[in-house]
C-alpha cells in the first residue's frame, strides 16, 4: 500500500493516508514523500468532501471509522487491485500467479526488461536491485507486470486479488494449499486458480509449471480459450558451488541456485519471450539476478555467508532445504524455520511438515507462543512439533533468546545457516553476521 500511495504521488495526484503502525522501510519513504501521517491510528476528521477516491487495503477492518464515513458520505472505496486493473485497463496486463515463486518469476522478468533499457509498469511484493519502488505507473509503458496474489481483496471484497487483473498474459508456477484461515479445504484453494484461468482475457495465454500434477490436469482440462504454454526444470549442472545453465551458445553461470529457482527462471523466460524478449538478450540479463529480497537470498560479511528466504508453506520449505544442502554438499547446512503465519501454526495444518527439513544436517523450529494466542490457536507442544516434522533431533525454540544463542554457535562453529521466515524470529540480531 505504501508503495502504491508512492506511485500515485510521483504521477501528481494528491495522496493522503491512514495506518495504525507503520514501519522500515515504509514510513522513512513515506515520510520523504511528505505522505507519512502526522498521528497513527484512525481519524474520521480526515474523511472529507475533498476525496475522490479511497483506496482500501486488506489491514483495516469492515468496521474501520474512517471506511464507514466513507461510505456514509457516498465517497467511492475501491480496493488496491481494483485501482491497478483500473490503472492498466488500456495496457497488456501480465499477471504472475502460484503459491509459491510468484515474486520470484515477477522479479526475473522485471530485472530483464530493466537489464534492456524496456519501460514497463508494475506491481511486485519484494524490494528489486535497480527499483526504488515496488509498484510503478505510468501512461507510456505498454506492459503491466503484476504479481498476482490469491489471498483477499479487503474487507468488503472477499475474493482473491488475482480475479481483478483479467490477464492478456498468465503464468502460474504451482499450486500448494496456503492461506488455510480462508479457504478452509484444499478443494476451495485449488478452486480459485480454477477460477484464475477463466479469468484471462479470450485469446490470451497461460504458461504453466508442468511438473506441478495438479496444475497440468487444471489447464490441461481447461475449456478457456486461450494458448497453453507449459514449462519444466532447464538442464543445468553444478560445478564447486556455482550451477550453470546449459545454453545454445554453451553453459552459463548464474547467481541463483536450487531446482525451484532453475524453475521460476524457465517460466519468466517464457513470459519475456511473450514481451519481445530475444532468447540470448534473456540469458545475457538473467546472469546477472541476484534473487529478490529474502528469497534465497545470500548474506554474506568479511566473516560469515548464509542464507535467508521467505519460505513458510511446506512445499516452499522442503524445496528451499533440499536447494541449499545440493548446492552447499561440502558444508553442515543449518535449517532454522519460524511458524510464523496461521496455516503454519494451525494443529491440523502442521502435519504437512512432515519430512521438510530431512536434507539439512540439522534442523531447528522456532515459535512464539503469544502468536498462538493472538491467531486465536490452541498451545503447541515441543514433541508434537517434533513428530509433525518426522525428526527426533529437530530443536524446538519459543524464546528469542534462547534461540540468539543457539545462533551464535552454529556461526562460531562454522555451519552454513538458512533462515526461513516471513517474519523475526522474535526480533533476533542478526547484525554481527552481515543482517
Amino acid at each position: 500500500m505504501h508503495n502504491l500511495a508512492l506511485a500515485l504521488h510521483d504521477n501528481g495526484n494528491e495522496v493522503t493516508g491512514s495506518d495504525d503502525a507503520i514501519f522500515e522501510p515504509s514510513k522513512s519513504r513515506l515520510e520523504a514523500a511528505g505522505l507519512l501521517p502526522a498521528t497513527l491510528g484512525w481519524d474520521t476528521s480526515r474523511i472529507d468532501e475533498s476525496i475522490d477516491c479511497v483506496v482500501l487495503g486488506m489491514h483495516a477492518k469492515a468496521d474501520n471509522p474512517e471506511l464507514n464515513k466513507a461510505l456514509e458520505m457516498g465517497i467511492e472505496v475501491i480496493s488496491y487491485p481494483e485501482l491497478i486493473y483500473r490503472q492498466s485497463e488500456n495496457k497488456t496486463r501480465v499477471v504472475i500467479a502460484g503459491s509459491h515463486g510468484k515474486t520470484t518469476i515477477t522479479s526475473m522478468v522485471l530485472h530483464v526488461m530493466n537489464y534492456l533499457s524496456r519501460s514497463v509498469d508494475y506491481l511486485v511484493g519484494a524490494q528489486l536491485e535497480g527499483f526504488d519502488r515496488m509498484v510503478r505507473i505510468s501512461d507510456d509503458a505498454d506492459f503491466m507486470i503484476i504479481e498476482g496474489d490469491e489471498y483477499l481483496t479487503s474487507p468488503l471484497d472477499l475474493k482473491p486479488k488475482f480475479l481483478w487483473y483479467k490477464p492478456n498474459i498468465a503464468l502460474i508456477s504451482g499450486i500448494s494449499w496456503d492461506h488455510i484461515n480462508v479457504f478452509k479445504t484444499e478443494e476451495d484453494y485449488n478452486f480459485q486458480f480454477e477460477r484464475f484461468i477463466e479469468s484471462i482475457i479470450a485469446g490470451g495465454s497461460v504458461t504453466y509449471n508442468q511438473q506441478d500434477d495438479t496444475l497440468r490436469a487444471m489447464v490441461e482440462n481447461s475449456s478457456a480459450t486461450i494458448r497453453k504454454f507449459p514449462y519444466t526444470l532447464p538442464r543445468h549442472e553444478i560445478i564447486d558451488g556455482v550451477t550453470y545453465l546449459e545454453t545454445e551458445e554453451g553453459p552459463l553461470p548464474l547467481e541463483i541456485f536450487g531446482d525451484h529457482n532453475l524453475s521460476n527462471l524457465e517460466g519468466a523466460r517464457w513470459i519475456c519471450q511473450q514481451l519481445g524478449v530475444d532468447i540470448f538478450d534473456f540469458y545475457e540479463a538473467i546472469a546477472t539476478f541476484k534473487g529478490a529480497a529474502k528469497r534465497m537470498q545470500r548474506v554474506k560479511s568479511s566473516s560469515y555467508e548464509w542464507i535467508k528466504d521467505f519460505a513458510h508453506a511446506p512445499s516452499k520449505v522442503k524445496a528451499t532445504a533440499a536447494a541449499v544442502k545440493k548446492q552447499y554438499s561440502n558444508r553442515h547446512v543449518v535449517a532454522i524455520l519460524e511458524l510464523h503465519t496461521y496455516s503454519s501454526l494451525n494443529p491440523d495444518f502442521i502435519q504437512r511438515y512432515q519430512g521438510t527439513l530431512s536434507s539439512a544436517d540439522e534442523a531447528v523450529v522456532f515459535y512464539d507462543p503469544e502468536a498462538l494466542e493472538i491467531k486465536g490457536l490452541p498451545p503447541m507442544h515441543k514433541e508434537k512439533i517434533q513428530i509433525a516434522f518426522g525428526r527426533d533431533d529437530l530443536q524446538v525454540f519459543t524464546h528469542p533468546g534462547e534461540l540468539e544463542t543457539r545462533v551464535k554457535d552454529y556461526f562460531e562453529g562454522n555451519s552454513l545457516l538458512l533462515f526461513m521466515s516471513s517474519g523475526n524470529y522474535g526480533g533476533i540480531d542478526l547484525k554481527p553476521y552481515g543482517g
